[in-house]
């Protein structure tokens, strides 16, 4: 579904995308969905907590799932990166940069973002993209429940570390510690007793070595000469927002970066909405697919009202 004078264009082609390119399909509109192949939910080893895949799915399978179901109404994704968005007031204009490196121009009544974020990867020796290859974890929410009783790492360097590592603690694990790969931990006094009353070690050592075993980190070695073993290692050091394009329109962010939406998906700039991982909220598959599913009714059922007569908030 491409060409001119579409009612919607879909940035992004993971699970959030997707079932907005589902919703749209089924409202038989005219839209196209542009995918530059960088969701974050391909490298989900396994999720167990989509309601429908009680068995644990990967998030490769899921991906290829909700392709051929979005497939079945005849949405073929074009692969692309959007290079930037305009707005005139009256519709929305995108260019486009082709993988043989073409440019191409799309325009479209009304925009949903879908691009998602990547994880801040941590800085380990001799292992780059730990948590796209699978050696470090990202996800306790999807996975967590499978690593209980088990000694868990967390890498973080401040408050959000603490509460990732103080959230299995309580939930999951009696044997959890907090590393900071030779940096500071920033923590206040009260983060400090957080961590007190939930047992977790803090650990500021550098970390000069490791042992890749099995498809999995086996041991870390530090500056000082110990060697920390764990059945799994999380990362909690943030994520980097794709809100660039949004940002760009005067979008509001919050502190973090991500984009914050009124109760419809629209962002605070008119026609131009937000779904998955790059909304303020809870980064989760099935969130992200309902804010898209929200998202596209409320794009269906204005499509033919004038930006400017849109509410901004």
């Amino acid at each position: 579904m491409t060409g001119g004078g579409l009612d919607a264009l879909v940035i992004g082609g993971g699970p959030a995308g997707l079932t907005a390119a589902l919703y749209l399909a089924r409202f038989r509109r005219r839209f196209a969905v542009i995918d530059a192949g960088e969701s974050r939910a391909a490298y989900i080893p396994e999720s167990h907590n989509i309601p429908f895949f009680g068995e644990g799915i990967p998030g490769g399978a899921i991906l290829a799932r909700i392709r051929a179901n979005a497939c079945r109404y005849g949405v073929s994704p074009l692969a692309a990166t959007v290079t930037s968005l305009t707005c005139d007031g009256e519709g929305w204009a995108a260019e486009l940069r082709m993988p043989d490196g073409g440019q191409r121009r799309m325009a479209a009544r009304r925009v949903l973002l879908a691009t998602g974020s990547r994880d801040i990867e941590p800085c380990l020796p001799d292992l780059p993209d730990a948590v796209r290859r699978g050696l470090v974890r990202y996800c306790p929410i999807c996975d967590g429940f499978e690593s209980r009783e088990q000694r868990i790492a967390v890498i973080g360097l401040g408050a959000r570390g603490l509460a990732e590592a103080a959230f299995i603690a309580r939930t999951y694990s009696d044997d959890v510690s907090l590393l900071s790969l030779g940096q500071r931990l920033r923590l206040t006094a009260d983060e400090l007793a957080l961590a007190r009353r939930h047992r977790i070690r803090l650990v500021e050592e550098a970390v000069t070595g490791l042992d890749v075993r099995g498809g999995r980190i086996a041991a870390l070695r530090t500056g000082g000469g110990a060697e920390l073993r764990f059945d799994l290692l999380y990362s909690a050091l943030g994520l980097h927002y794709r809100t660039a394009l949004a940002a760009g329109l005067g979008a509001r962010c919050d502190d973090a970066g991500a984009l914050i939406v009124n109760e419809h998906g629209m962002t605070s700039v008119p026609g131009l909405y937000a779904a998955g991982d790059i909304v303020r909220g809870l980064d989760q598959i099935v969130v992200g697919m309902g804010h898209a599913a929200i998202a596209a009714t409320h794009i269906h059922n204005h499509c033919e009202l004038p930006l400017d007569g849109m509410a901004r908030s």
